[in-house]
């Protein structure tokens, strides 16, 4: 059931890769809510996913961008202004890279040479989106920015590797950036923390079905799925949520904030 929450409003999502990825899902109920849209994902991305089909039901452009080139991110915002007409309303950053999780590199001997390039594109590149928006001034007034993260962040998960690191960054430039973005423009930034999800992703980490089914047990009420995920950046990217800006959201069934459950006791205890 839609409620018109984005009636009007004009944004560019970040990270759309396939039907599992939370940024396709949430370009899905942003358009249902109302929302005008522009798609945009590095170029090899574009060429490994099926976002044209998103971008045909959605009825969005697709704009090409690798993050870590700063004229890729001014075309961006540029062609996207000039297809709305004006500015945007509101950004989703959904990037996330970790080569040495790709190949299997603990974190203890990660190569540096993978860390800083999955650090450009996890976390750095959303100090390049909003340094270059504000230079631009391409958001609007009240405008709102979400970036996923995850509790890694603040916590130990073996195998979750340098991605631990990028998100911890990733929430403090959306704390920074949040202060003076929101000073000069009121635009809100926010971190959205999200419960383990079968994203192509999130499935690379090893171990991930087993870890997914722990965070089933220590959530009062389960993982948050993709879709549930993309209903709640509907909210913060509407006027219902204008004074909520520089916080880590967690969205995640209340697995934050558990010591431990019955259910893990009892599994414990098998």
């Amino acid at each position: 059931m839609a409620y018109n929450l984005l009636k009007g409003k004009k944004g560019i999502i970040f990270g759309a890769l396939d039907e599992n990825s939370i940024a396709w899902k949430t370009a899905q109920h942003c358009y249902a809510e109302g929302a005008q849209l522009v798609l945009t994902n590095a170029p090899i991305a574009l060429r490994m996913g099926a976002i044209n089909k998103l971008a045909e039901e959605v009825k969005a452009p697709v704009i090409p961008a690798d993050v870590t080139v700063d004229a890729d991110i001014e075309s961006l915002f540029a062609r996207s202004m000039e297809h709305f007409g004006g500015g945007v309303d509101f950004v989703l950053h959904s990037i996330g890279m970790s080569v040495n999780v790709r190949k299997g590199i603990p974190y203890y001997e990660n190569n540096y040479e993978f860390t800083h390039k999955g650090f450009d594109i996890s976390a750095l590149s959303l100090h390049r989106v909003l340094q270059t928006a504000m230079k631009m001034d391409a958001i609007n007034e009240w405008g709102s920015v979400v970036a996923l993260t995850y509790i890694a962040a603040q916590r130990v998960f073996p195998d979750y590797n340098d991605m631990s690191d990028n998100k911890a960054v990733l929430e403090s430039i959306a704390r920074n950036f949040g202060y003076y973005y929101g000073t000069k423009k009121r635009v809100r930034i926010n971190t959205v923390s999200q419960s383990p999800t079968r994203t192509t992703a999130g499935s690379g980490v090893k171990g991930f079905d087993g870890f997914i089914n722990y965070a089933e047990k220590m959530s009062p009420l389960g993982n948050a799925s993709a879709d549930q995920c993309a209903d709640y950046c509907v909210t913060l990217f509407s006027d219902l949520t204008k004074m909520v800006t520089m916080q880590n959201l967690f969205h995640d069934g209340g697995f934050s904030f558990t010591g431990v459950t019955q259910a893990v006791i009892e599994q414990m205890e098998k």
